[in-house]
């Protein structure tokens, strides 16, 4: 089950809110989560508009979860410090798979390469095409 971090709208009309939640990457927008991380509320002006659990959060990514774009940047104003920690280890799992891959294609490119068969002497001559046969013009010419 791939589990996604993402805002579930809320609200009435003209007043939304939303909500940040761990859903399944294959449910509704608007449909059933696993827990909810925190909310969000464009419309006010007053007062604390944004609130995440930063601890929740940083689990859930520690597990695998991933973070949609307009929750991560919430995240990153919320809990600046879950962000950074965050890439560091995308940086570093990179990082990684990078050097796995350089060392496979040093590796490959180690092997001893195989030796071809020599063509023989005389190549096979290559067919003639053949032109198509010219069509006489069966018309009698009046004289």
């Amino acid at each position: 089950m791939a589990l996604k971090i993402r805002l579930r709208q809320q609200g009435r009309t003209n007043r939304l809110t939303y909500r940040l939640v761990l859903a399944n990457s294959r449910s509704p927008r608007d449909g059933k989560y696993v827990e909810m991380l925190g909310w969000y509320c464009p419309c006010e002006t007053k007062g604390n508009t944004l609130h995440v659990e930063a601890e929740r959060v940083e689990f859930w990514l520690n597990q695998g979860a991933q973070l949609s774009e307009k929750a991560e940047s919430l995240v990153k104003k919320a809990a600046p410090s879950v962000m950074k920690t965050y890439k560091e280890r995308i940086e570093k799992r990179d990082a990684k798979l990078r050097d796995k891959r350089k060392a496979a294609r040093k590796k490959a490119g180690e092997k001893k390469p195989v030796a071809k068969k020599a063509a023989p002497a005389k190549a096979a001559a290559k067919p003639v095409a053949k032109k198509a046969p010219v069509k006489k013009s069966t018309e009698k010419k009046d004289a």
